[in-house]
């Protein structure tokens, strides 16, 4: 028996085992990252390394399987270092950030790239983690510290577009091409 996860392509051995090496590949970026203080320029604004891996699967295989690696990344990574609310803002954050960089590459095809994408991903993942944090402190306020953390998001969604963009071009280069129907 096959598993499907949002889409109707079956969930084949070799993809089940693809999309675990790119959830283990998040997890280590992701503890990589927190070494790096990056809170002394702005506080709370964070590299988003483990980023390169969700939207390198949302250009390799889709919607449903970035959906599936973010989940997996944010409840593991919430389970071993952080807690409910690490977990509530970084799924936030994440998820709000897959749907908009989907929605972009939807809506313009082949007019943004990689970087463009990515840094729109990191706006709407600061976006999505204030609208966390006004529900949790129910203050609206808080949304006044989005230019902050925007001064933040574009040079590391760039940093990130670019790491993606030479990660998913060796991975298609190795594999011929896509990996799966999107």
């Amino acid at each position: 028996m096959q598993m499907q996860f949002l889409s109707r392509k079956p969930l084949g051995a070799r993809r089940l085992v693809f999309l675990g090496l790119l959830v283990s590949q998040s997890l280590v970026l992701y503890l990589i990252e927190s070494l790096i203080p990056l809170s002394f320029a702005v506080p709370g604004a964070k590299l988003g390394l483990s980023n390169i891996i969700g939207l390198s699967t949302l250009l390799l295989f889709g919607i449903g399987d970035a959906f599936l690696v973010t989940l997996m990344r944010v409840t593991i990574s919430s389970l071993f270092w952080g807690g409910m609310s690490v977990f509530l803002f970084s799924i936030c954050g994440g998820m709000l950030s897959l749907f908009a960089m989907y929605a972009l590459k939807s809506a313009f095809k082949e007019k943004i790239g990689i970087p463009g994408l990515s840094v729109a991903g990191a706006v709407f993942h600061n976006i999505g983690q204030l609208m966390a944090a006004a529900v949790v402190i129910e203050n609206l306020r808080i949304i006044y510290y989005l230019p902050m953390l925007l001064l933040a998001a574009v040079p590391t969604g760039m940093l990130v577009g670019v790491c993606t963009h030479f990660m998913t071009m060796h991975i298609r280069k190795i594999y011929g091409g896509r990996l799966s129907d999107k």
